[in-house]
């Protein structure tokens, strides 16, 4: 079944609900994504993404964000978490010093969203990044929300920053802290000095993800609890509220608060 994205422009490219006509869309996309600053790179890669099913599986079946949040911390892996995170924090602690005292967010937050989103960068995805992305633009279900995320993803092909080969997550998340490809056009901070914004380099996405934050609203030296100001900066970065309490909560642990 094809559908109209309903809130885009008219003459937009259309939405489907399974691989038939992904194809034929992506000529449509290439149209939209040059007339909004898409260079030639980016337009090859986007005729190159495949249609991910795994992705679209994915997307279908997240289980864990149904669970209380005493279950979802087991499920997720909460204390170890804690416990390596611990120890990052003080064999680091210049680094995350550095990082608190330029962005205003503590390591503990830092280092729970690195723990929570990629076990610390042991796990930072099997999946094309532009294909995914490009996948749940032209799946109806999100087509609006993902629409750029594809952008920025094909942008960040344009500047260099990934590849049409680069790997993430299903959802088109990259690196080490898993920005959605948008994000990381936008909040993407070269934070080694190197002259690129690498999302897979440890310095440049604790940066990147510091900057976000700060960007969002993180106020320096402000709770970040329930019901405290920086909690609702948290509530950025994942929509799932088991989520954001885990975050909190590890967080704390981390920092020793």
């Amino acid at each position: 079944m094809l559908a109209g994205l309903g809130t885009g422009a008219a003459g937009a490219a259309q939405c489907g609900d399974t691989g038939h006509g992904f194809d034929a869309w992506k000529h449509d996309f290439a149209r939209e994504a040059a007339a909004e600053g898409v260079g030639q790179r980016g337009i090859d890669a986007l005729m190159r993404a495949g249609y991910a099913h795994a992705t679209i599986a994915a997307d279908r079946n997240q289980k864990s964000f149904r669970y209380s949040l005493e279950k979802f911390m087991e499920v997720r892996g909460a204390s170890v978490i804690v416990s390596q995170g611990r120890q990052r924090r003080a064999r680091d602690a210049a680094f995350y010093d550095a990082l608190e005292r330029q962005y205003g967010v503590p390591a503990g937050v830092l280092i729970a969203i690195h723990g929570m989103e990629t076990g610390f960068g042991r796990f930072m995805g099997d999946t094309s990044v532009v294909s995914a992305i490009v996948t749940l633009t032209w799946d109806c279900r999100r087509s609006e929300f993902f629409r750029p995320h594809a952008l920025g993803a094909l942008k960040l092909v344009d500047r260099g920053d990934i590849t049409p080969a680069t790997q993430g997550a299903r959802h088109g998340e990259l690196g080490h802290t898993q920005f959605l490809p948008g994000n990381a056009l936008r909040y993407g901070v070269d934070g080694n000095g190197d002259g690129q914004v690498d999302f897979y380099n440890l310095t440049d996405a604790m940066a990147s993800t510091a900057n976000f934050l700060r960007a969002k609203g993180w106020q320096p030296g402000g709770g970040y609890q329930p019901g405290e100001p920086n909690f609702a900066v948290i509530e950025q970065w994942n929509a799932a509220d088991v989520y954001q309490k885990a975050i909190a909560i590890m967080a704390a642990q981390i920092d020793g608060r």
